[in-house]
C-alpha cells in the first residue's frame, strides 16, 4: 500500500480451486488500500483495492529534509539494544544534539541496523524495499517473512515479482536442509573428540596412584539434547486444496456415481503412430500422441449415447436434462497442487493436429501458471489419463455438472486370446464413471464398447 502502480500491474492475487489469478490495476495511480485480507473469500464483482491519484510513499520528500518536531526526543536518547528493531530511519535528529560531525557510538551503530532491520511495527518492509516489489510480491513476502532485500529481482524495471519470492523460498528450503545436516555433524564431532579424554591412558597416571572415577553425566543433560528429526509435520491446507476437497465431496454426495470398465487392444494405434509419427510432426509441427485418438473416439461414442454429454439443471418446474449438441472436452493435466482440466472447445471440429496443438498449449500454460478461468470454464465431458503416472486401473471422479468422465490407464503387455491362440498384446484398461441419475448402466457399458471399437480401428478415426 502507498506505492504507485501502472495500469494492468498485478495488485492482488486470487486463488480458485484450479488456478491462481493476478488481478491488475484498472488504471494508473497510487495503491491506497487493499480491502481484503489474505484468506478472505470474495465473490465476483467485490471491490478488492482502492487506487487514488495521490503521491506514492516513495515519492514523498526525504524525512531528513523535514523540520524536526519539538516533541521528538534526541536520537542519542534512544539507544538501540541488541535483538530489538531499530527506530524508523525517517526520525529527525534533535536540535539539542551537540554536534552532527561526530555522532555518538549508539547512533553510529544504529545506522546499519536501521537499514537491515524491520520498522517498529515488525510487519511492513522498508519503504525503499517496497518501491522495488510489486504489491502482490510485497504481500507474499510479508506473509512468508521474507526480507525483500535478499531477493533477486527479475521483473520489469528491476522489480521483485511473486515468482521471485517463490524461487527464494525454494532456495531457502534447500539451504535449510543442508544447514541442518551441518549442525548435526557439528554436534556429533565434540562427542567423538571427547571420548578419548574421558579415560586417561595408564601411562599418564603417576605410579601407585589410582585414577579418580569419572562422574556419569546427569540425566537432565541427556534430555536437553535437541531432536534432530521431527516425527510429524503439520501443513496448513491451501485455499485451493480446501476448495478441491469440498467440491470432490459435493460431487460424491450429489451424483449417483458408478464406474464401469473395459480393456482396449492398443496394437493398431501403436502401429499407426509408428508409421505416421515422423510425417505427422513434419507436416503439423506437433507429435501424434495417444490423447487425440481418445478424444476423437470419445466424441464418436458421445454421439451414439448423448445422455453422457448432458447435465441436470434445476428449474421451478423441476429438474431437467440438458442435452449438449456441442463437444467441449476437458483434458486433465497434472499441476503442482493438483489436476487442472482445461477444455478443448468444439473438439469435434478439430482434426488430430488441432487437438494435439491445443493440448500442448495447455501443458505449457500449466507449467508457466498462465491458465485462465476461461480455459477451465464449461466442458461437457472429461478425460483423465492416470497411465502417465503408472496407474493400471482407477475410478475417476465426476467433474460436476458433467455426468461422465473417461479414465485412461497404463499400456501393459498382457496375454490375450486372438484367433484361438494366446499372444501378448499391449492392453489398456479404461474406466467410465457416470451419473446413474440420467445414465443407465446399459448405456455406460455400450459407450465403452463403442469407444473400444473406435480406438481399435484408428485408421477410420484419423482419415474418416
Amino acid at each position: 500500500e502507498g506505492e504507485r502502480v501502472s495500469a494492468g500491474e498485478a495488485v492482488v492475487e486470487l486463488e480458485t480451486d484450479k488456478v491462481n489469478l493476478d488481478v491488475g490495476a484498472q488504471s494508473a495511480g497510487v495503491l491506497e488500500k487493499i480491502l481484503r485480507a489474505a484468506g478472505d473469500t470474495v465473490k465476483v464483482g467485490d471491490p478488492l483495492a482502492i487506487i487514488g491519484d495521490g503521491e506514492a510513499v516513495g515519492n514523498q520528500p526525504a524525512a531528513g529534509s523535514q523540520p524536526p518536531a519539538e516533541s521528538q526526543p534526541a536520537a542519542e536518547d534512544q539507544p538501540v539494544e541488541k535483538g530489538q528493531p531499530a527506530p524508523s530511519s525517517h526520525a529527525a535528529p534533535s536540535e539539542a544534539a551537540p554536534t552532527e560531525a561526530a555522532p555518538s557510538k549508539a547512533a553510529s551503530e544504529r545506522t546499519p541496523v536501521a537499514e537491515n532491520q524491520p520498522a517498529p511495527d515488525g510487519d511492513q518492509p522498508a519503504r525503499g524495499e517496497q518501491a522495488q516489489a510489486t504489491p502482490v510480491a510485497q504481500r507474499m513476502a510479508k506473509e512468508m517473512g521474507v526480507d525483500l532485500a535478499r531477493v533477486s529481482p527479475t521483473g520489469p524495471g528491476g522489480r521483485i515479482t511473486k515468482e521471485d519470492i517463490q524461487a527464494f523460498m525454494e532456495q531457502g528450503k534447500t539451504g535449510a536442509v543442508q544447514a541442518g545436516q551441518a549442525a548435526t555433524d557439528r554436534q556429533a564431532a565434540p562427542d567423538r573428540q571427547a571420548a578419548p579424554d574421558r579415560q586417561a591412558a595408564p601411562g599418564d597416571q603417576p605410579a601407585g596412584t589410582a585414577a579418580p572415577p569419572q562422574a556419569a553425566p546427569p540425566p537432565a543433560a541427556q534430555k536437553t539434547q535437541p531432536e534432530t528429526r521431527e516425527r510429524e509435520t503439520r501443513v496448513r491446507m491451501t485455499r485451493r486444496r480446501q476448495t478441491i476437497a469440498r467440491r470432490l465431496v459435493e460431487a460424491q454426495h450429489t451424483a449417483a456415481m458408478l464406474t464401469t470398465f473395459n480393456e482396449i487392444d492398443m496394437s493398431a494405434v501403436m502401429a499407426l503412430r509408428k508409421r505416421r509419427r515422423e510425417g505427422f510432426k513434419e507436416r503439423y509441427g506437433v507429435d501424434l500422441g495417444f490423447m487425440s485418438f481418445f478424444v476423437k473416439a470419445t466424441i464418436g461414442a458421445l454421439k451414439a449415447f448423448p445422455n453422457l454429454n448432458a447435465e441436470i439443471v434445476s428449474s421451478p418446474q423441476g429438474d431437467e436434462i440438458v442435452l449438449k449438441h456441442y463437444y467441449d472436452i476437458g483434458v486433465a493435466i497434472g499441476a503442482e497442487e493438483g489436476l487442472v482440466v482445461p477444455v478443448i472447445r468444439d473438439a469435434d471440429r478439430l482434426n488430430f493436429a488441432g487437438i494435439e496443438s491445443t493440448i500442448r498449449e495447455f501443458v505449457a500454460r500449466v507449467k508457466e501458471n498462465r491458465l485462465t478461468l476461461e480455459d477451465l470454464r464449461g466442458g461437457t465431458f472429461s478425460i483423465t489419463n492416470g497411465g502417465v503416472y503408472g496407474s493400471l486401473m482407477s475410478t475417476p471422479i465426476l467433474n460436476p455438472p458433467q455426468v461422465g468422465i473417461l479414465g485412461m490407464h497404463a499400456i501393459k503387455e498382457r496375454p490375450v486370446v486372438v484367433d484361438g491362440e494366446i499372444t501378448a498384446r499391449p492392453m489398456m484398461y479404461v474406466a467410465l464413471s457416470y451419473d446413474h441419475r440420467i445414465v443407465d448402466g446399459r448405456e455406460a457399458v455400450q459407450f465403452l464398447v463403442r469407444l473400444k471399437e473406435l480406438v481399435e480401428d484408428p485408421e477410420a478415426l484419423l482419415f474418416g
